[in-house]
């Protein structure tokens, strides 16, 4: 059985009306479930302080806290916070921290359904809809576990850009990013690299969905080159599927199915996991997203 860590805190941060980041995706996603056989829920832990601060500023975690004790309001023009919403942040990353440790004590894979997502956020920052670096810290309590090496691979049709900022100094950990070029936020080009640990696929927006499965392939085989990973961890957005109103790639259920197939074969015997990111029509980010996780189990 696959596990599937998601917590109701989850659904119950709330951003707004008619912001795009709904508990409507998360309902969608947890909905179809129901029918994947192969697949079993587990609770989201709160994901350790102590964690979180080696990746976030101690002034930035207190302040989202306060702001969640004084019922909510805006970190920037994107990104808000409900009372519920600090509470539904420590859940989304302990549900990418859980899967993590469990796939490295057990060998195979394992999802987390959380929200709000996380690879637009910064040390010190909010960003993008997104309060705390989910797979950052999951790649982290990973290499705390023991793990020699992790790989992370953005598949959302953004670019991780918080994602890369908070590795972008470390040996131990490798980001490979397929995202819309020009788009927002702006960056992710080809010339940024890290310490060699950065790899970024960017590429416009409308072409054929194989040369974005082609693309992403061929960076993540030369990322892992030489460069064997005890882990890897897809961030796992399914806005880049054709029809998401904040994106304009072209990509399929299949695609992602074909994708994960591919990673697991090349990763083995090392796991795979997945974290929820983007996905802006909750009905195709529930198809993109059972297609990912049939293939993972």
């Amino acid at each position: 059985m696959l596990p599937v860590f998601t917590h109701p805190a989850c659904l119950a941060h709330d951003p707004g009306p008619g912001h795009p980041e709904q508990p409507a995706r998360l309902l969608a996603l947890l909905s179809r479930l129901d029918s994947l056989t192969p697949v079993e829920r587990r609770e989201s832990p709160q994901v350790s302080l102590d964690l979180v601060r080696t990746v976030h500023d101690a002034a930035y975690l207190d302040r989202l806290a306060a702001m969640a004790d004084a019922g909510g309001g805006a970190l920037d023009a994107d990104t808000t916070m409900s009372a519920a919403s600090w509470e539904a942040a420590l859940r989304s990353a302990g549900g990418a921290v859980a899967a993590a440790a469990y796939a490295l004590d057990h060998g195979s894979g394992a999802f987390s359904a959380g929200r709000p997502p996380g690879h637009h956020a910064l040390a010190g920052s909010a960003m993008g809809f997104c309060l705390l670096g989910n797979v950052v810290l999951a790649a982290r309590s990973a290499l705390a576990r023991g793990a020699g090496r992790v790989l992370i691979v953005d598949w959302d049709v953004h670019h991780g850009n918080g994602t890369q900022a908070l590795v972008e100094r470390e040996p131990a950990i490798r980001f490979v990013s397929l995202h819309q070029w020009p788009w927002w936020p702006g960056t992710g080009a080809e010339r940024e690299r890290g310490v060699g640990n950065i790899f970024n696929v960017p590429r416009p927006a409308g072409l054929p969905p194989t040369r974005y499965v082609e693309d992403l392939w061929a960076a993540v085989a030369r990322a892992i080159d030489g460069w064997a990973p005890s882990l890897a961890i897809v961030s796992a957005g399914f806005d880049a599927m054709a029809g998401d109103p904040l994106g304009g790639f072209t990509l399929e259920p299949e695609h992602y199915a074909e994708l994960t197939t591919r990673l697991r074969a090349a990763m083995s015997p090392a796991p795979v996991i997945g974290v929820l990111e983007g996905g802006y029509i909750p009905s195709r980010l529930a198809d993109g997203a059972a297609a990912h996780l049939t293939a993972l189990a």
